[in-house]
């Protein structure tokens, strides 16, 4: 059986971290390890944590919860460090207030898989983008191609992060770059497992379904113009200072075409 490592990073979560530990307690499949890394928060988190956890383990449909609270450097620097405790076949990032779109989601996901085929590199699916309180607010502006490759991210950050399950093995091989980037390190993250899949011919499914309702307003989205220099460095980096240039010239002129 696939086994998913589910990583949810937090610092003082607390007011959006209940709905997210709800969703992933409520997935009907079975083989779960669920990854809790705090960063020495100061409200209720941590707690919040703990309790999901007695749940969890008393639960007919628990599944296997760690929770870490300690010093890190960042959530880039949180990730890494659950990309290194992971022990499931894929890992998926879940913030917290991001949830699963339903019970099944994951069960979706795995049927995606054929019998007796070598695991994808990457599975992928769509993204809704969900209010504070959890409703529908709209699609993803972006959506994912029906054949995703790594050249596929010049035009954008395609898939959602949380939306992209890598294979464990290949983010072992491929932390994120918590040191160059402070924002965007989740697109170069991205793009780099791609390019190994690609290198070692390994697949990248779309799942074709939606597999995260993504909450508004991350931590991009409050540093929205560092993000975007930050982004360019990333695209630069991996298709050429010119090529992106261009791209970006493009962007801007079809934005006033649109108006």
């Amino acid at each position: 059986m696939i086994k998913f490592t589910i990583v949810t990073c937090t610092y003082n979560a607390a007011s959006v971290l209940q709905r997210t530990l709800n969703s992933v307690l409520s997935q009907k499949y079975a083989d779960i390890e669920h990854l809790i890394l705090d960063g020495l928060s100061k409200d209720e988190t941590v707690e919040m944590a703990m309790d999901y956890k007695l749940r969890s383990d008393k639960s007919d449909y628990g599944h296997d919860v760690t929770v870490v609270s300690e010093k890190d450097k960042g959530l880039y620097d949180a990730m890494n460090k659950g990309i290194r405790f992971a022990t499931g076949d894929y890992v998926i990032f879940l913030n917290a207030g991001d949830v699963f779109p339903n019970a099944e989601t994951l069960e979706t996901v795995v049927a995606s898989i054929g019998d007796g085929e070598q695991l994808p590199g990457v599975l992928y699916g769509d993204t809704d983008i969900v209010a504070m309180d959890g409703h529908f607010l709209r699609h993803r502006r972006l959506s994912p191609p029906k054949r995703l490759t790594w050249r596929s991210f010049q035009w954008g950050m395609l898939v959602c992060h949380q939306a992209f399950y890598a294979r464990t093995d290949l983010a072992k091989e491929t932390p994120y770059n918590n040191v160059e980037y402070r924002f965007s390190a989740d697109v170069d993250w991205c793009i780099r497992i791609m390019k190994l899949c690609a290198k070692r011919h390994l697949a990248l499914r779309n799942v074709s379904e939606v597999i995260v309702n993504y909450l508004d307003g991350g931590m991009t989205n409050k540093n929205h113009k560092a993000s975007l220099k930050e982004r360019f460095r990333v695209m630069a980096k991996h298709y050429g200072f010119v090529h992106t240039a261009l791209l970006h010239l493009y962007f801007v002129i079809r934005s006033f075409v649109k108006k």
